[in-house]
């Protein structure tokens, strides 16, 4: 019965996830960005930089140009649904980890300081899960992935206003090459 419940959960997932890529539409500039994410997706191939006219040579995470360069994923307060500019930024890096196996990831969760500690260390944790899910619908190996949890506890900023926890409230992707 329980892995009928977590089909039937990873199933919805991915009905939902589907359903809001068709719902919400894509714009000229993110069908753009995309076919570059597309184009930089093995490590070997050469990269354009956005706007420089000038190739990129080397690792697409290292190109400050290309979305990979994106390393955060912000949340709404007390929640761990991952928005839509987010879900294409999770996508790119699905893409390259997926087309490179031998590269790995730290998903790392913080929460802002409003809540107790333990329940921020949980909400850290529910963020890190929810990109590791939807990397993993996107092609991710498992053991590609690791999560892990710092709650409350590595503040991205010291503000205590609206500010300062809009970037607490946080997936840091950290790369292990």
């Amino acid at each position: 019965m329980k892995l009928f419940t977590q089909f039937a959960v990873m199933l919805f997932s991915l009905l939902l996830l589907t359903g809001c890529e068709t719902l919400g539409g894509k714009g000229d500039a993110d069908k753009d960005s995309e076919a570059q994410v597309e184009d930089r997706s093995t490590s070997s191939a050469s990269t354009s930089g956005t706007g420089s006219g000038s190739e990129f040579q080397g690792d697409p995470l290292d190109d400050p140009g290309s979305v990979l360069a994106t390393r955060m994923v912000y949340f709404e307060f007390d929640s761990s649904t991952i928005t839509p500019e987010s879900r294409a930024v999770i996508t790119a890096h699905a893409r390259y980890l997926a087309s490179n196996p031998g590269v790995s990831i730290v998903l790392e969760g913080h929460a802002d300081e409003r809540g107790t500690r333990e329940y921020n260390v949980a909400l850290g944790e529910q963020r890190a899960n929810s990109v590791r899910q939807l990397m993993s619908l996107s092609g991710v190996s498992g053991n590609q992935m690791q999560t892990v949890s710092y709650g409350e506890e590595r503040p991205a900023s010291s503000a205590h206003d609206e500010s300062g926890w809009q970037l607490n409230r946080r997936v840091e992707l950290v790369y292990q090459r």
